[in-house]
């Protein structure tokens, strides 16, 4: 199972979670058939940068790439092999025209055992400079581009194990969701995403590919 998950502003900020989605992710490097790869953009870390004096838009950037690094060496430390990239890195994605490319040449060189950790910066060919994507629109590129099995996004809310062991909650529609489900699970980045997704918790990840304690969230029909 190919997969790619986003890290929000909200959980990248909490330590907590990104220690038990570690050992979670320590778990599946046992299991050959998972290739995940994991996508972020910032945090609250941007706001503490700003406070120093560093303007908005360099502070997102700085954030952004000290969340790459760090994640990195979180992960090492619960024995996690992953290899972490700024995609604008290598012209691994390029927006040029308002479309965005992948180096799938420059990807396959990577070592499939590893988890990918990419962060939303990319390279704007048009502008020539790095820039950061929204992270529902790299999810959604990558989902496609690279024919990924599934997408997850993680629970908002801590307690989040509940709605799990919900059978009535096992397949929701994104405009039908009930608002008090879409306020208190839903990342506010992906607020009005609609693309299907699986919701999951950093406990349970380390199920995969078992996804009975995931919840499935498809799309809206057209």
């Amino acid at each position: 199972m190919k997969y790619i998950a986003a890290l929000d502003y909200d959980h990248l900020d909490n330590g907590v979670f990104l220690t038990s989605l570690a050992r979670s992710l320590s778990q599946q490097q046992g299991n050959s058939d998972l290739r995940p790869i994991i996508i972020h953009s910032d945090s609250e870390y941007t706001e503490r940068i700003i406070q120093t004096g560093v303007m908005r838009d360099e502070a997102t950037m700085r954030s952004i790439k000290d969340l790459n690094n760090r994640l990195v060496a979180l992960f090492a430390d619960e024995g996690v092999s992953a290899i972490g990239l700024n995609p604008y890195q290598r012209n691994l994605i390029i927006q040029q025209n308002e479309t965005l490319t992948l180096d799938h040449s420059f990807l396959d060189t990577l070592p499939s055992q590893s988890v990918l950790l990419l962060s939303t910066l990319v390279q704007n060919a048009d502008e020539n400079k790095i820039e950061p994507l929204s992270l529902p629109r790299l999810a959604t590129f990558l989902y496609k581009e690279l024919k990924a099995d599934e997408l997850f996004l993680f629970s908002k809310s801590d307690e989040s194990e509940i709605f799990t062991n919900e059978k009535s909650e096992n397949n929701l529609i994104w405009d039908v969701m009930e608002p008090e489900f879409r306020d208190h699970q839903i990342p506010d980045e992906f607020n009005n995403f609609n693309h299907p997704v699986r919701l999951a918790t950093a406990r349970d990840f380390n199920q995969l590919p078992n996804l009975e304690q995931t919840t499935a969230i498809k799309s809206s029909k057209k």
